[in-house]
């Protein structure tokens, strides 16, 4: 009887939910921007969306799903999401439903690696010269990366270290042979962990210890969708110890339609890292304009977007292990992340013309035979390889320090970079580099030298000097960390500090009463723009036109724009871009006439100060 009961109680709830056609207003904006331009072009045409619903209510709205004709493609109850193909009208209906918290679009994923024939040529040993670890004992043995991409091929590299293989395609979830149809992946595999044995050494992975763990979630194209990808970090999460995932490694990626706190796939990430897996990710290949050749601004792809992802951009190190010829590849994306307006990415390394390991039969093999380096490798570009080169960071530094939390390797990877400048000696923006690009010698020698008994946050559990000789070079570390969307000086890092741990959101502040302290700095009060010793950190958030803006200046402010499609009410913001007119960059400030600029216009910067006060004229700086 009380299950009957349930039974009535449950299709009087879906009648309720579904009673009234109209849609309000309020509720579209559980839309992700893919799915509200999807129904706009036609709102009755059926979407994949991934639907977050409210925790206990999983069962519920499957059934509600269902009797509405949807078809479930997979769910994930750790995330409490639902995959499922929807009529447009029901899009409406569920984001009316107080079940549903967030409908998102399943949107294709794709790698962050370029095939284009201007990128050949093969960079080899030279890589790891460059991160110092050409005299390393430490080679990442016993560490466990999972790679989530196209799969990864059993190649003679790896030695018999591949510990698994997963296949999560179409929402599916099967134990699976060694399969990579694409290539993609196994390239990125090598880039972490091959012995180099295929190549008398001269193609060596970074951590040709590391024990691989191979995941597919892309297709023979190179090409899947985010609800696999989401699948698979979850298993990976759920897994974590039964399979020995130590790393995670994300070399695909998504334009952002959303905020973070509400893309599934950002929290599918946010999850492995609470659970303490350390995850790294592609910044994506939007640095530059494809069409015009213009620099690009906010062009991060999700899950680069995730706080407490170590998100990576892609250098070229010209094959050298000096890094004084080291330059930011063009093609490589630049912060701040859409919506959220967080700096972003947090490092940069080697990523351009790298050569790995492929086999013959591979989709890049047989399309591109001008990549090809011999019958076992290929050459590829892009913030794909530098992400995998990354990982295998991140694995020497785990091996290093077992104690290692994602938390401190990213704050440990930005201390001990090493700033870039461009070809006139000015110093790359935070929003291109991070803090500059990876320093694996400066990061290994500082984790290996901390003492974990060292419980104090205030006595410090590390000494050591923050300089590296590289080729030959002695280069000053960066010594300062981007959290969240400030940057932060000073030596903190050298503390064993709560906001190390599992518990605390990179980008989060850590409270005391009213102080927020870092390290031995102290600020009181509001922190939208912090000054930190001698150094003014940025205000919060970011303004832009479209996903990516296009031309040579941003304007970073105190409040973020909206979307576009409530264009309408936008003069209540402080700081409004639209797009991209007669090539220009135009902000204008808030209905108040606080700050009026228009970017570019005529070549020079032109900023209007307060509507009621007279006007000044003055060039601005670029980021």
């Amino acid at each position: 009887m009380t299950r009957l009961l349930r039974q009535v109680a449950a299709l009087l709830l879906i009648g309720l939910t579904f009673a009234s056609p109209v849609f309000a207003q309020a509720n579209s904006q559980k839309l992700d921007q893919a799915v509200r331009a999807a129904l706009k072009k036609n709102p009755t045409a059926s979407q994949r969306v991934i639907l977050t619903i409210r925790p206990g209510y999983a069962t519920a709205v499957k059934q509600a799903l269902k009797s509405r004709g949807a078809v479930i493609i997979s769910e994930n109850a750790s995330l409490n999401v639902l995959t499922a193909q929807v009529s447009g009208s029901d899009i409406k209906r569920f984001a009316d439903d107080v079940r549903v918290a967030n409908i998102s679009t399943d949107s294709l994923v794709q790698t962050n690696a370029t095939t284009s024939s201007a990128q050949i040529g093969a960079t080899g040993s030279a890589m790891r010269e460059t991160l110092g670890l050409s005299s390393t004992a430490y080679t990442g043995k016993g560490i466990g990366v999972a790679v989530i991409d196209s799969g990864v091929k059993s190649v003679a590299d790896f030695q018999g270290r591949l510990a698994g293989s997963y296949d999560f395609l179409n929402g599916m979830i099967t134990v699976a042979t060694a399969v990579d149809d694409y290539g993609h992946g196994t390239h990125v595999a090598g880039l972490i962990a091959s012995t180099g044995a295929s190549s008398n050494g001269a193609f060596k992975g970074v951590a040709p210890g590391v024990r691989l763990i191979g995941m597919r979630v892309l297709d023979q194209n190179g090409q899947g969708r985010t609800s696999d990808v989401i699948n698979a970090i979850a298993f990976a999460t759920a897994n974590k110890r039964a399979l020995g995932i130590d790393v995670i490694n994300l070399s695909l990626g998504h334009p952002i339609y959303e905020a973070a706190a509400t893309d599934p796939l950002v929290q599918a990430v946010e999850q492995a890292t609470r659970a303490g897996i350390i995850v790294v990710t592609a910044a994506g290949n939007s640095g530059a304009s494809l069409q015009t050749g213009k620099t690009g601004y906010a062009g991060v792809t999700s899950p680069g977007n995730a706080r407490s992802a170590i998100t990576v951009g892609a250098v070229d190190t010209n094959g050298t292990a000096t890094r004084r010829d080291d330059r930011i590849a063009p093609y490589s994306s630049r912060g701040p992340t859409w919506y959220d307006g967080e700096v972003k990415p947090d490092v940069v390394a080697p990523g351009h013309r790298l050569a790995s390991d492929t086999y013959r039969t591979t989709t890049i093999y047989k399309n591109y035979p001008v990549l090809r380096v011999d019958v076992n490798y290929v050459t590829l570009s892009g913030t794909s390889m530098s992400t995998g080169v990354v990982s295998g960071i991140v694995a020497v530094l785990k091996q290093a320090n077992g104690s290692l939390t994602p938390n401190l390797a990213k704050a440990v990877l930005q201390f001990t970079a090493i700033p870039m400048h461009d070809d006139d000696g000015a110093l790359y923006s935070p929003l291109r580099q991070g803090t500059g690009e990876v320093n694996a010698l400066g990061a290994v020698n500082l984790v290996a030298a901390i003492d974990p008994s060292i419980t104090s946050p205030t006595t410090p559990w590390v000494s050591i000097e923050p300089f590296s000789t590289i080729g030959g070079d002695t280069y000053a570390w960066a010594k300062n960390i981007v959290w969240g969307d400030n940057i932060v000086w000073g030596d903190s890092v050298y503390y064993n500090l709560p906001v190390f741990g599992l518990n605390i959101v990179w980008g989060n502040n850590i409270v005391w009463g009213d102080n927020i302290v870092w390290g031995n700095n102290i600020v009181w009060g509001d922190h939208a723009n912090i000054v930190w010793g001698n150094n003014i950190v940025w205000g919060e958030n970011i303004v832009w036109g479209d996903n990516i803006v296009w031309g040579d200046n941003i304007v970073w402010g105190d409040n973020l724009l909206r979307p576009l499609d409530v264009m309408d009410r936008a003069f209540n913001d402080d700081n409004i871009v639209w797009g991209n007119l007669a090539d220009d960059n135009i902000v204008w400030g808030n209905s108040e006439g606080d700050n009026v600029v228009w970017g570019n216009a005529m070549g020079d910067n032109i900023v209007w100060g307060n509507r009621s006060a007279a006007g000044t004229k003055g060039k601005g700086g670029s980021q």
